[in-house]
């Protein structure tokens, strides 16, 4: 192995690359219907951040009007950018993790932990659900990450 690197075939094979391919996406899915659920906020609630988007609903001082914040529309992409703080660590975290050869049930358990609690933290954020089912489900996610961080510093560590 040494100073060889991984063929991709080897990593498609690789149970653990499939799994982390698996729930990378689901996560990278949701967080892609955010900005859908934004779009959708911001024309139901007809507030917009830039003037160009208000044309469909007016010009000049008319349109105006429209050039406003929402509070639906500030909790949607206060959930989305919470998403892309917690989404794309785990990206590269758990790479790295799936990488460093895993046991396939815990990683899956890793994987699955983060997937279902970005998932319950969007409900979360978006019904919304009283504290601190948001905080927990943001605390679940994020732990799953530091956890398979540490398992990459433990097995790599050139410190």
């Amino acid at each position: 192995r040494s100073g060889k690197m991984a063929k991709l075939t080897q990593l498609i094979d690789n149970e653990v690359f499939r799994a982390y391919a698996t729930y990378a996406t689901i996560v990278l899915v949701k967080m892609m219907l955010m900005s859908l659920i934004t779009a959708y906020f911001r024309i139901t609630r007809k507030a917009f951040a830039n003037p160009e988007d208000t044309a469909s609903f007016g010009k000049g001082e008319s349109a105006k009007k429209y050039l406003r914040t929402d509070a639906d529309v500030e909790r949607v992409r206060r959930g989305h950018l919470n998403d892309l703080e917690n989404i794309v660590p785990f990206l590269g975290i758990g790479l790295l993790y799936a990488l460093t050869g895993p046991d396939l049930y815990t990683a899956l358990l890793h994987f699955r932990i983060f997937a279902g609690a970005r998932i319950t933290h969007t409900f979360a954020y978006l019904i919304p659900l009283p504290q601190p089912s948001r905080g927990l489900s943001w605390a679940v996610g994020y732990a799953a990450t530091i956890s398979m961080a540490y398992k990459v510093l433990k097995t790599a560590l050139y410190l």
